[in-house]
């Protein structure tokens, strides 16, 4: 299972990427009504820099930055026990920032990132082997940072975001059109239209090109 005590199934840094954007496409054509989205993902956030998001409405979120560097990713779980010890120490845990490299200093200056309320944070640089987590005491639990809920979807199965979605939304999500989002590949009318009925690329246009994801309009 994907989580802090095990990276392994997170995608390199190019793939990485391209999986962030197509959940935030299709959250965007499964949901019209930004407020109700899940998933985002920001590619004029700053010269240089995208960010993607996770936010569920109820607290719970991540944010990621994606630079020349690399990428870095920190996230809140409010039902953790990471978070009640948090409150206690009223600051991050000892380890979850102290080893994060400089290269991503402004990330932990950022105050769109709610910093301080954090109960992980993970980060590879394009030079690194892996992703990495900085040495954090451990606690007891299954998922005792929350990290295991919140990333269960970035492992790179579309299946997994097809059955959340279904559940989320309240409606059918079709297997092939995930499929083709989550490979990215160009996004057609027929692709938007086999997911929602209703919308059209021309109605994603806004959307499309803030995620910066790939289309061929006809």
């Amino acid at each position: 299972m994907l989580s802090t005590r095990d990276l392994s199934s997170l995608p390199e840094l190019g793939q990485f990427r391209r999986l962030c954007q197509s959940l935030a496409t299709l959250d965007a054509i499964l949901c019209p009504e930004w407020q109700y989205r899940y998933y985002s993902f920001n590619s004029k956030w700053a010269d240089g820099q995208e960010m993607a998001s996770m936010r569920d409405g109820c607290g719970d979120s991540y944010f990621i930055l994606f630079t020349e560097a690399g990428a870095i990713l920190k996230g809140l779980a409010h039902n953790s026990a990471a978070w009640q010890k948090t409150l206690d120490f009223a600051r991050p845990l000892p380890g979850v920032f102290d080893q994060v490299p400089v290269e991503f200093a402004n990330f932990l200056c950022e105050s769109a990132f709610s910093i301080q309320d954090t109960t992980f944070c993970i980060w590879r640089r394009r030079g690194d082997p892996s992703w990495q987590v900085g040495a954090i005491e451990p606690l007891d639990g299954e998922d005792p940072d929350g990290s295991a809920e919140l990333l269960r979807l970035l492992d790179g199965d579309p299946e997994a975001y097809r059955t959340w979605a279904e559940d989320y939304f309240e409606t059918s999500v079709a297997r092939s059109a995930a499929d083709h989002i989550y490979a990215h590949r160009p996004l057609t009318d027929e692709i938007v239209k086999a997911l929602n009925p209703e919308l059209s690329l021309v109605d994603l246009e806004e959307d499309l090109a803030e995620i910066a994801y790939p289309t061929l309009m006809q």
